[in-house]
């Protein structure tokens, strides 16, 4: 549907006050105008009343029960907005519609993967129906066909809801009641649907919790969770969350886009300005999270006056009495550190309560305010797969599916992280051993840079210098906003962001001059054109090929005949090192969907890499050339006058193609998983070979090396990444040391990452541009020719139009001896034999 058409139906615009152009891309027809609106309206599950569709559709009742009938058909989440209608009206529960749901994708015999996400959570939450009852379902109702006794799918599933966690503010309505109905109801029952009736809905908490829980088995009475304007909401671990699919619809979209956003500092009204969504649509979207048991309601304390005398012993209370005592919250808070206790898990068979993680009494603690802005660590999705592997520690878990799903783990939640990271042991098998490293180092990275006082030296005189809050944001989850909102969202919460490094190829990193940003300033800088820039200034790199889509080679240039090895980038997704033997067929299958990048790696095997961090210490500086002391290189020195490596932090990568005197892979650890590494180029976009190619040294020269490995000319610059890199301890604690050492955090260094990350950009920018001069714009549009990435990868990124050839400390066009432009041959006449 067009952008304009459904902006104009959601301003409610009749057909006669609609602008000339919109009509016209309709058509002129008032009809189709029609159309859109119904289709717009039961797609959005809008209510009759106050919107467009009442002009469009006379009959209300029919139009509910489409709007039923499409969600139920499409998996969505029952629409809890429109309970009077439905409960009261249709007559369709939450559990009915739920039920209704499961007979449909039983009777079609569909995976439970076929459900969306919180769809799913709703199921479990409601019917007791997870992946695994699901599957047990599913066996009896095909085993009872082989039988004369056939079980249709509604004979299976359960005759009412399961026990479901009730919080005491929700509020009692009244569903649709018949005579019959309050017979078989008892006597504390009927004087609780009489109070109802006679005085309007009721506080959960004000009745008695079995007739709560009773009537609304029975579907005599439905639940609304009231959020107001100035509600706020912490999200603690996800329990019962269902990682499934992704749907797509709005709703969905809208719940994933506030997980994100989100904060128990920002109330509903605030994040609805933010976000510039309605706030009727917030509104439901936290209700959503509360129902589930995602999210807690800040503030909601209550007085044991109100609280009916049998919820002192319900199961969603017991959260709240922890919060109600003020000396416990005092205990759990040190130097302003909100101290979360240990983790959260499930109490009954709906698995979503979740233990001691209200903060509701904090805000009427007099408690020193930490401070209103935070540091933001950006990371990506390889990160929270690392942590779901390898069974690092018992509750992370439910941690990296948090960090996975809402995007976000705030600093509220932060302790509970670190105590499971801290059950992490520190040694593991084989490739489980990548898993355990990148956890242990995270610990280390949010120790560091949570409330750490050496790194706000400089705040005023009248603020408590205790450091900044931490909170972890998913670079992809960031990105499902619109780049004008995330620029609010992280303007109005953090002071700094910190990227790790390296961030996969396959996500466009996060742009941002404010507030400053210690990573890739702009997305190019975490492109492939980065690489050829770092060269082009340096005059120094390996010998490397950029292929435009759909270049074909006959034989591999006589350039990188030499090699043992080449380290392949195919464009949007991380670099692999294969043996040049094998590498033609290869090249050519991914130059159809994407631009190569070929680089010679080394001559005898694998080629040798160091890292080395920066920002550079001046004696090292002073220093010569070494193999522990890299950061003198002449490409080095040259580099600092074209990029700001003071105010920024990150690592070099430098490369020995010519690594006659190492070690064999046998005896080092340099080349751990030198099999994966062989492998071949990874166009799926796996993250393995990339992890594996950089991991190869954490420099710190620690093995003894012979005098020949000191030659400066034998090492070049391989690659420039920003951030705080997570896959070497050792290089790790060294960008901490530095980080704070440099003072990069301090309001002047931060100013001078501004200025310079700006210039960057542009020189950047200039420069891919000096070889794009000749793109058309249809080319330009292929920049998001690969659908494996979500959001697509480098888009944005300019594709490159010319294939650029980088030998002799010049880059230039190269362009092969092919008649047909795009059949190139590796044959060069000035290429040396």
């Amino acid at each position: 549907m067009n952008t304009d058409v459904e902006f104009h139906i959601r301003q409610n615009y009749p057909w006669n006050k609609l602008p000339a152009n919109v009509k016209q891309s309709l058509g002129n027809s008032q009809r189709e105008y029609e159309k859109y609106v119904l289709l717009y309206s039961i797609r959005h599950q809008l209510r009759f009343r106050n919107n467009l569709v009442r002009h469009v559709r006379k009959d209300e009742r029919k139009y509910y029960e489409e709007l039923l009938k499409y969600s139920r058909d499409h998996l969505m989440l029952y629409p809890y907005h429109l309970s009077d209608i439905m409960v009261k009206g249709l007559r369709v529960t939450p559990f009915s519609y739920y039920i209704g749901i499961m007979e449909d994708i039983m009777n079609s015999e569909k995976s439970y993967d076929s459900l969306p996400n919180f769809t799913a959570a709703d199921c479990l939450r409601l019917l007791g129906i997870g992946r695994n009852q699901y599957i047990d379902l599913m066996n009896q109702c095909r085993s009872s066909k082989k039988f004369f006794r056939r079980k249709s799918a509604r004979d299976l599933l359960p005759a009412k809801p399961v026990e479901i966690s009730v919080e005491p503010w929700w509020v009692a309505q009244t569903g649709y009641i018949t005579e019959d109905d309050i017979r078989i109801c008892s006597t504390a029952e009927k004087k609780a649907i009489d109070k109802m009736i006679d005085s309007g809905p009721q506080l959960a908490g004000s009745m008695e919790y079995n007739v709560v829980l009773s009537l609304y088995n029975r579907g005599f009475i439905y639940l609304d969770v009231p959020i107001s304007d100035d509600s706020c909401i912490s999200v603690p671990p996800l329990e019962g969350f269902v990682m499934n699919r992704v749907q797509g619809d709005y709703f969905e979209t809208l719940l994933y886009k506030i997980f994100v956003s989100i904060d128990e500092q920002t109330n509903v009204a605030e994040l609805a300005n933010v976000l510039e969504i309605d706030l009727d649509l917030v509104k439901n979207a936290v209700s959503m999270y509360c129902r589930l048991g995602f999210a807690v309601k800040k503030g909601t304390v209550f007085n044991s006056e109100q609280l009916h005398p049998t919820w002192k012993n319900a199961p969603s209370v017991n959260r709240l009495k922890s919060t109600m005592d003020p000396q416990k919250m005092l205990l759990s808070w040190e130097q302003g550190s909100p101290v979360m206790e240990g983790g959260s898990s499930a109490t009954d068979t709906d698995t979503t309560s979740l233990e001691d993680q209200d903060t509701a009494s904090v805000s009427s603690l007099s408690i020193p305010a930490a401070p209103t802005k935070r540091i933001a660590f950006l990371f990506d999705s390889t990160l929270t797969a690392f942590l779901m592997m390898g069974n690092l520690s018992p509750n992370l878990k439910s941690h990296a599916v948090t960090m996975f799903e809402v995007g976000k783990l705030s600093d509220e939640t932060l302790d509970s992280f670190l105590a499971e990271l801290e059950k992490v042991e520190s040694t593991a098998e084989g490739e489980a051993q990548r898993y355990f490293d990148h956890a242990l180092t995270l610990k280390n990275t949010i120790l560091f840079l949570r409330y750490n006082k050496e790194l706000t030296q400089d705040q005023g005189p009248d603020i408590p210098n205790i450091g900044f809050p931490l909170d972890m944001l998913r670079c992809e989850s960031l990105l499902g906003l619109d780049q004008a909102t995330c620029s609010r969202v992280l303007n109005k919460n953090y002071k700094l962001l910190v990227s790790m490094a390296p961030l996969s190829n396959e996500i466009r990193p996060i742009s941002s001059c404010t507030p400053q940003h210690i990573g890739p300033a702009i997305p190019e800088v975490s492109s492939i054109w980065f690489k050829l820039y770092l060269y082009h200034v340096t005059g120094q790199g390996p010998p490397s090929l950029l292929l435009s889509k759909g270049s074909r080679l006959r034989k591999l240039p006589d350039i990188f005949q030499v090699y043992d090895r080449l380290l392949i980038t195919s464009w949007g997704h991380d670099p692999g090192v294969v043996p040049t033997s094998n590498v033609l067929t290869m090249l050519n299958d991914a130059l159809t969907h994407s631009a190569v990048l070929i680089q010679g790696h080394g001559m005898h095997g694998h080629g040798e890499t160091v890292h080395i961090p920066f920002p550079f210490d001046e004696e090292d500086l002073k220093a010569e050339f070494s193999y522990s002391n890299m950061c003198t290189h002449k490409s080095l020195q040259k580099l600092k006058e074209h990029v700001d490596l003071k105010h920024q932090c990150g690592y070099i990568t430098m490369l020995n193609a010519n690594n006659r005197h190492r070690r064999r892979p046998s005896d080092s650890t340099e080349c751990r998983g030198d099999t994966h590494l062989g492998g071949g180029l990874d166009t799926n976009g796996s993250t393995e070979s990339f992890e594996l190619v950089t991991e190869e040294n954490n420099g710190d020269g620690s093995k003894v090396k012979t005098d020949t490995l000191n030659a400066e000319d034998e090492w070049v610059p391989l690659e420039l990444c920003f951030g705080m890199p997570l896959f070497s301890s050792e290089l790790n604690r060294k960008v901490c040391r530095k980080i704070a050492s440099h003072k990069l955090c301090c309001n002047e260094s931060l100013q001078e990452l501004l200025h310079s990350s700006r210039k960057l950009s542009l020189k950047v920018l200039s420069f891919v541009q000096s070889f794009q001069d000749t793109v058309q714009p249809s080319d330009m549009d292929t920049g998001v020719s690969n659908p494996l990435s979500q959001p697509p990868a480098e888009s944005g990124v300019p594709l490159p139009a010319l294939n650029l050839l980088f030998k002799d400390g010049q880059l230039k066009e190269w362009s092969g001896r092919a008649p047909p432009p795009l059949d190139i041959s590796a044959l060069q006449k000035d290429q040396p034999t």
